[in-house]
């Protein structure tokens, strides 16, 4: 029995310490706030159009201080909320008029945004908008406990700076930003995914919005039957269940891609140690399963890279890729190894003297292929200014001889060309430059690696 008491009194503790109720606003104070703040129109719009001109200013030059300036000053949680909260108390001419204004919030934060990027001249993509174009399970879960929090400070009686911070977290007008700058530079795949990560955010803030709203229960709460209760519960869930599902799978690629960059680290910075050469660049591709790396310095034999392409299963890389490019290294040694033969001539006898100089001879040779004549060079610029002339946004390419060898034991030789761009360039793109080197080089043996690296900002700025 005293047991029980003391279980009891524990039980009422926890409940009073945790209960929602404890300053809980009446029910018309609720209701009137969350209505209040779903009309958007007049100061609330010009509001809204500032705010937009500030975050996209705020993406274009990388301040993330901007940005949540421009997060602070946004009316949009307001119609969101209120999509929720006319769900939880069944209020359907809620439910039309806030999505009507959001719909007109998104879309003048799309005109504002795409007019603001078509102007300025700052055209290169920045971390801060690359962020926002690939939404994860990660962002569910911050819409989700971000609304949470957002809706129960809504309900208090003391008004806090949650309903800021919520803005802040949930980040809502940086996908429409970068949705707006996607629309100014004619690149769909930023559109979709910014337009993506802002519906998981408006999904999660308003079934948090419901959540809460069913859990407290006002009095203005329509009366509806069971059967339409239960009706509005499945596309609840329904809408969850199908925002959610993208974001999982770009979370699994995220996750794979991560773990792959690691692995492929690891393996570069343990294994790619050699006595006489070092690593100069290593690109590493997550998409294609590659590893490209320059080495200069000490040519390594074909046993010794079969090596490293078997120790590539010790890592969980059985299925990756390397491409080794050995870039101006034979020249150093063969000037040594003739060096070493002229001494042994000196030494040795006239029988040996004629074998020397078929090793002579054979080594000039090589000294000659691995030294790129000047019709080589000039060829490789060519076909960069030519590459550059019809896509404009690589602004870096390096190609040269690399060495393939693959999981089967099969190795070659292929021209490697290493392009370098702001943006992914799309299959298509990769597609029609592989097919215009190959008529170009008159080759098959062509392997092209496609890189992501911003563009070299041509005059240092300050802040």
């Amino acid at each position: 029995m005293q047991s029980d008491r003391r279980f009891r009194r524990m039980r009422r503790m926890i409940a009073a310490r945790f209960s929602l109720r404890t300053d809980q606003a009446g029910g018309d104070v609720i209701d009137a706030n969350l209505r209040a703040g779903v009309e958007l129109s007049g100061t609330y719009l010009w509001t809204l159009i500032c705010a937009i001109f500030i975050a996209s200013v705020g993406l274009n030059v990388n301040s993330t201080a901007v940005i949540i300036g421009a997060m602070l000053i946004s009316p949009l949680m307001g119609p969101i909320m209120g999509i929720g909260y006319g769900v939880g108390i069944y209020d359907f001419e809620l439910i039309k008029k806030s999505f009507k204004n959001l719909g007109i919030a998104a879309l003048v934060s799309l005109l504002t945004s795409s007019l603001y990027f078509w102007v300025s001249p700052l055209a290169e993509a920045q971390s801060e908008l690359l962020a926002r174009t690939s939404p994860t399970i990660w962002d569910v879960m911050i819409a989700m406990f971000g609304g949470l929090a957002g809706i129960i400070g809504a309900t208090r009686k003391d008004k806090s700076n949650v309903i800021p911070g919520v803005a802040i977290a949930t980040a809502l007008m940086p996908p429409l930003c970068t949705a707006g700058y996607s629309l100014a530079h004619g690149n769909l795949h930023y559109f979709l995914g910014a337009i993506y990560l802002f519906s998981i955010n408006c999904v999660f803030i308003a079934l948090s919005t419901t959540l809460i709203t069913w859990f407290v229960k006002p009095g203005y709460a329509r009366q509806v039957d069971s059967e339409t209760q239960a009706k509005v519960r499945r596309y609840v869930l329904a809408v969850a269940v199908i925002t959610i599902l993208p974001s999982l799978f770009l979370a699994y690629q995220l996750v794979q891609a991560e773990i792959f960059n690691s692995k492929a680290r690891s393996f570069v910075k343990r294994e790619l140690v050699f006595d006489k050469a070092v690593v100069a660049d290593a690109a590493i591709l997550p998409d294609s399963r590659t590893i490209a790396v320059t080495v200069v310095g000490a040519v390594q034999g074909k046993s010794a890279l079969d090596a490293l392409n078997h120790k590539l299963s010790d890592y969980g890389l059985a299925d990756a890729k390397l491409l080794v490019q050995q870039a101006g290294s034979e020249q150093i040694d063969v000037k040594s190894l003739k060096e070493g033969i002229f001494n042994d001539l000196k030494q040795a006898s006239q029988k040996n003297a004629e074998a020397k100089d078929r090793l002579i001879a054979s080594l000039q040779e090589r000294l000659q292929e691995a030294e790129a004549p000047p019709q080589a060079a000039d060829l490789n610029q060519d076909i960069a200014a030519e590459l550059h002339a019809q896509y404009p946004q690589i602004h870096k390419t390096a190609m040269g001889e690399a060495n393939v060898w693959r999981e089967d034991g099969s190795s070659g030789k292929v021209t490697l060309l290493v392009v370098s761009s702001a943006h992914p360039l799309s299959r298509g793109e990769r597609q029609r430059i592989g097919n215009w080197l190959r008529a170009r080089l008159k080759s098959d043996a062509v392997e092209l690696v496609s890189r992501v690296e911003p563009r070299p900002a041509a005059h240092p700025t300050s802040q």
